[in-house]
């Protein structure tokens, strides 16, 4: 072997190293598998054991015979009702307390201190927000049990993640483009409106995903505020109470006598499919935003 063929041999430390990245990456591999397997086993149960019940009657028709026939619709019309109206509450708030802290607080110990209560907020269990919306909304604003005191908790749960995720959107728009419309006399409040909040769409709607996806599948706090175990017809308007999908698979997986063994895997499948379609929703409206981009 000549000198030249010589040089391009890998030394024993190249070696090392390529056997160690193989290593990382089988181990990391592996780490991916230990959490995606379980996920697809319980999607594989759910699906092989609830989509024999899935049918439009299901979808379509309200729950009769004790619960134990029947369909789901006052549970899924109330679920949209929840979400629908935790969204609007949450966002307008989650956003405009994010521009505040990205765009307008300067760092002292008063904005670092609104960090913190941001951060043990998320962490602050569900039961812990159901009686703070059975003591805030139900009793003291008076809502009563309704998909008004029960979407202003849920709204309260899910604010941390809007605005971390709105905050973390807004710092990634390049400082530069505020300096460049301040330079032609733009007001602050113009450069975020104008260009500090459009290149932020697509961070903003990832907290959307995530809004939707912890408000969705929430039971406590509902329970508490203003589900119930049966309504007689469907809601019409915030003042009304309703059924919801959670606390309604929660009833007939474990309070209902003589359920037929697939029901509870239907109203779950029913359940990550609304999931599923709202995130999608708001997933293609992100992508668009995303390709709009141009840094």
């Amino acid at each position: 072997m000549s000198a030249q063929d010589s040089t391009f041999l890998k030394t024993e430390h190249e070696e090392k190293s390529l056997r160690q990245q193989k290593l990382v990456r089988m181990f990391l591999m592996f780490m991916t598998a230990m959490l995606v397997l379980p996920v697809l086993g319980i999607l594989s149960v759910i699906v092989a054991r609830g989509a024999p019940g899935m049918s439009l009657e299901f979808l379509t028709e309200p729950p009769r015979a004790n619960m134990t026939a029947g369909g789901i619709s006052f549970a899924l019309i109330g679920t949209v009702w929840l979400t629908a109206v935790a969204l609007l509450l949450a966002l307008p708030l989650g956003v405009s307390a994010a521009i505040y802290l990205s765009e307008y607080a300067r760092d002292n110990w008063l904005t670092r201190l609104i960090n913190i209560a941001i951060v043990n907020l998320a962490g602050v269990p569900s039961i812990v927000h159901a009686l703070f919306g059975v003591g805030a909304f139900v009793h003291f604003l008076h809502f009563g049990k309704s998909i008004l005191a029960a979407s202003c908790t849920l709204a309260v749960m899910t604010l941390p993640v809007v605005i971390v995720a709105t905050r973390e959107s807004l710092q990634a728009v390049p400082q530069p483009f505020r300096e460049a419309c301040w330079s032609l006399g733009a007001t602050r409040w113009q450069t975020i409106w104008r260009v500090v909040l459009p290149n932020s769409g697509s961070g903003i709607l990832t907290g959307v995903i995530l809004c939707v996806s912890r408000a969705v599948g929430e039971t406590a706090p509902i329970m508490f505020t203003g589900a119930v175990l049966y309504a007689p017809f469907s809601p019409e308007g915030v003042f009304d109470q309703s059924m919801a999908l959670s606390t309604h698979l929660y009833n007939v997986s474990t309070q209902i006598p003589n359920v037929p063994p697939g029901l509870p895997f239907s109203v779950a499948l029913t359940l990550i499919g609304v999931v599923l379609a709202m995130n999608a929703t708001a997933i293609t409206f992100r992508m668009r935003l995303r390709g709009r981009k141009k840094w």
